[in-house]
């Protein structure tokens, strides 16, 4: 097995495909507006259907447009013609993915559905194909051959059907305004949905807030500091505001230096205006901050600038944030 040649192969796939891909935004006219803003004023759902790895496909753009605020089903061609045309609804709109258009089962489904009165938005790569001739509306994607040898394997195809399909969801969510507040309720579960609406109170909740004061002894300061098991300490003043934050790395920078620890005060190996943020925060943005300044805990506050616990990287970690 030559190494060498296996990398020509994958690297003229990738080629293939990019290539495709750049002439196919070549070619985005006026029609792919048109097709946008009909399935955005439809009173319906979007009915997405194909046949063999156009459905495979076609499934997934579902699986977008549902993410991306468009109201989107699949229809698989093969089942429409066997009983599950009954899903369709009068106000809902049809794509119909198929590289050649010509497929028997494409053609009878078209039929069916120009019967019953639904917009059909046709994508095909033949412009001369039944199914763009049959469509109200027509996405043609260009193509020169698949990226396999014999030009029979969809391959180039269904990248730039997936292609077009994102596109088209992205479009449609920035139509809607579709924020990250709204993305995050239909993406509650995993890392994603948690980095979109987990708080940084959501986190620090479970454990206490370690904190010494300023003239506390270092041994005060070793003590919370253990207890607390976030390897760090706040330091307040006597009207509880937060004046700083002692580390494990402030402890070993101390006795590295050959002091008498027994005389030493919290506020002397303290580091003053430590890195906050606010409980409101998400969790998310706390991470985007440690990574900032390598640090591993920050400091949360409330509204009132009122200290409230600590937020380490574990806490991070333990959530699935990271």
């Amino acid at each position: 097995m030559d190494n060498h040649k296996i990398l020509v192969d994958i690297r003229n796939v990738i080629e293939n495909e990019g290539k495709a891909l750049l002439e196919l935004a070549d070619h985005i006219g006026l029609e792919f507006s048109i097709v946008v803003k009909a399935i955005f004023s439809t009173k319906g759902r979007i009915v997405v259907t194909g046949i063999g790895k156009s459905a495979i496909v076609g499934s997934k753009i579902v699986a977008t447009l549902n993410s991306t605020g468009t109201n989107a089903v699949f229809l698989h061609a093969a089942d429409a013609i066997h009983g599950d045309l009954g899903m369709i609804t009068k106000d809902d709109i049809i794509l119909c993915i198929s590289k050649s258009g010509n497929t028997p089962e494409i053609k009878l489904l078209v039929q069916l559905i120009k019967d019953f009165g639904n917009s059909i938005i046709g994508m095909t790569s033949e412009k001369e194909s039944f199914l763009a001739k049959a469509s109200d509306h027509t996405l043609i994607l260009p193509m020169q051959s698949e990226a396999d040898p014999n030009n029979l394997a969809p391959t180039t195809s269904t990248t730039l059907q997936m292609a077009v399909g994102d596109a088209l969801a992205i479009a449609l969510q920035n139509l809607r305004g579709f924020d990250a507040n709204q993305f995050a309720k239909f993406h509650p579960g995993g890392s994603l949905g948690k980095k979109l609406y987990l708080r940084v109170n959501d986190v620090i909740t479970h454990h206490s807030k370690p904190k010494v004061y300023i003239g506390d002894s270092i041994d005060q300061v070793i003590i919370e500091i253990s207890t607390g098991r976030l390897g760090a300490v706040a330091v307040l003043n006597k009207n509880e505001i937060m004046v700083g934050i002692i580390t494990d790395g402030d402890l070993r920078r101390m006795l590295g230096k050959d002091l008498d620890y027994h005389t030493l005060k919290a506020d002397q190996i303290m580091t003053s205006d430590p890195k906050s943020i606010q409980k409101s925060a998400l969790a998310y943005e706390a991470l985007r901050t440690m990574r900032q300044y390598s640090i591993t805990q920050l400091i949360v506050l409330d509204e009132h600038q009122s200290y409230e616990g600590l937020i380490h990287l574990h806490d991070l970690l333990r959530e699935g944030i990271v």
